[in-house]
């Protein structure tokens, strides 16, 4: 069965770092496209980072440009997400995603993780 497993939140200060990751099993991972979401308390699940099925091309919100980097790894079944200069306005449960054919940004997606966590402290 599909599993899109998160993992690599936590508590960290602003201005501080975390590396997300999300191991995929039960599917074509290399056929993909995939991304990340979050979501912070009473708000919208919001659109994070795209990348494309090869790693080649990679999209970001404007909030988290030049911060944050989305990379995969094809061998390891493994989409990341690695976050710098964390801000408390990054604080939310960040989703791992993934979708075959459709627009991942517009949230069609074909597959969720889970979440975790990820707190920013001020």
């Amino acid at each position: 069965q599909v599993q899109l497993v998160e993992s690599g939140g936590g508590l960290v200060q602003a201005g501080g770092s975390l590396r997300l990751s999300c191991a995929a099993s039960g599917f074509t991972f290399s056929t993909y496209a995939m991304g990340w979401f979050r979501q912070a308390p009473g708000k919208e699940r919001e659109f994070v980072a795209y990348i494309n099925r090869s790693g080649s091309r990679t999209t970001y919100a404007d909030s988290v440009k030049g911060r944050f980097t989305i990379s995969r790894d094809n061998a390891k079944n493994t989409v990341y997400l690695q976050m710098n200069s964390l801000k408390p306005e990054d604080t939310a449960t960040y989703y791992c995603a993934g979708t075959l054919n459709k627009r991942l940004w517009m949230m069609e997606i074909d597959y969720w993780g889970q979440g975790t966590q990820v707190t920013v402290s001020s």
